[in-house]
Formats: C-alpha cells, structure tokens, sequence
C-alpha cells in the first residue's frame, strides 16, 4: 500500500482558508512574501498568520516563499515568522541555497521551472543542496510571475523521478486533475495555489477541501 501525498497549500492570505486547509489535512502551508504576487503578505500579517497555523496545529509546516531575497529580507522573515522552510522561487543558485540553510538553520524548497526534459536535467544541481525540489511550469514571456500563473507542464517527463529524488509537483493543478497528476508522476508531494481560488489571491475552502481530499486519495501508478 503506498503511502498518501504530501499536499502544500500556497499563497494563503486569511485566517479562513488557513483554517480551511489544516482542518481539510493539508501538511504544509506557504506564506508569499512577493508584492508582485496577488498573494503577497506582509511581514506583519505573515507573522499572525503563522501565529493561527501554530494555535491550531503543531504538526502543520510553514513555509515562506521568497524571490531571490536579500539577507536583510530573509533577516526580518526568520525574526518575525520563523518558518518550517523557505521557498526560493527565484534564480537562486545552488551556493545560495546552501549558503541560506546554513546562515540560517532552515530547510529550503527550491522552485524551478518546468517546461522541457532539460530543465529536469538542469534542476539536478540542487540535488542533496535543497532539501526539495518543487517543479513548477515555467512562466511564459508576458507573465510577471515566476509561480502561481495557473500553467501545467507535460507530466510525463517526470515519470519514474520519485524514486531517485524527493520533489514536489505543481503547477495547473486542480481538485480535477491532481489525481491524476499524481497517478502518472508517482508524485510524492504536491503544491497548489492559484488552482483552489475563485480569483486571484482569494482562496476557497471548497476547493481547498476538494484538492487535499483528491491529492489523498489517490493511488500512485509506481
């Protein structure tokens, strides 16, 4: 019997869809801290936010999505939030994912973005750096965001991945199609954002529901 996906829930911005999502089983929660992003929060409502996760649930990670931060940015994330992971969704080389966890005794996920086999290949420098890799579509020329865009990616390039490297899926996912993500890749974990909203930045706890219990309920084909 295989075990159950890993489910992330990103770029939650209310006290209503983070209950949503931990009360549903979600396992991990992402903050973004992008103000091009509708998702962005401040670092003031961050902080409550991650207060809310830590009342109801000791078992929920936390998870703060930056873009190539600077260490002034990433000072006043650690102090005010002091989250589980961060997740670097920008050009962060793989010396600055080392050089992070180690400054800052913290896990980092490490986005890049999908859209040929090469960039699987590529994505291997961070292998054993990052303490996860998330593939996400890569952004097209006219959007400003390096994630969240609502894009998919052609899944078959990642078949058979997950037993060589612990990654997560995302990107275009839905509580339509995650299931069957996960049959085809063997996903270990998953991410969505924009696919559990009704617009942009404003999350649903309908969908939110839906998702997790389809990304749990489905069985891995490897």
């Amino acid at each position: 019997m295989t075990s159950q996906t890993f489910v992330k829930i990103c770029g939650l911005n209310d006290e209503a869809s983070v209950d949503a999502a931990i009360n549903d089983g979600a396992d991990m929660l992402g903050l973004v801290f992008f103000e091009k992003s509708p998702r962005h929060v401040t670092l003031s409502e961050a902080e409550t936010l991650a207060t809310r996760v830590r009342e109801i649930s000791d078992k929920v990670a936390i998870t703060m999505l930056l873009v190539n931060p600077k260490d002034s940015v990433l000072d006043d994330v650690m102090k005010a939030v002091r989250p589980d992971f961060i997740q670097l969704h920008g050009s962060e080389s793989p010396a600055r994912v080392e050089w992070i966890q180690n400054a800052y005794h913290v896990r980092v996920i490490k986005a890049v973005g999908v859209a040929h086999p090469d960039d699987i290949h590529a994505a291997m420098a961070y292998d054993g750096v990052a303490n996860q890799i998330l593939f996400d579509a890569k952004p097209t020329t006219d959007k400003d965001l390096p994630g969240g865009n609502g894009l998919a990616f052609d899944w078959t390039i990642l078949e058979g991945l997950s037993e060589r490297l612990p990654y997560m899926l995302s990107g275009g996912l839905t509580p339509d199609n995650v299931g069957d993500a996960i049959r085809l890749t063997g996903a270990p974990a998953v991410d969505v954002s924009s696919g559990v909203e009704i617009r942009p930045g404003a999350k649903d706890p309908e969908l939110i529901r839906r998702f997790i219990q389809a990304a749990k309920a489905a069985k891995k084909s490897v």
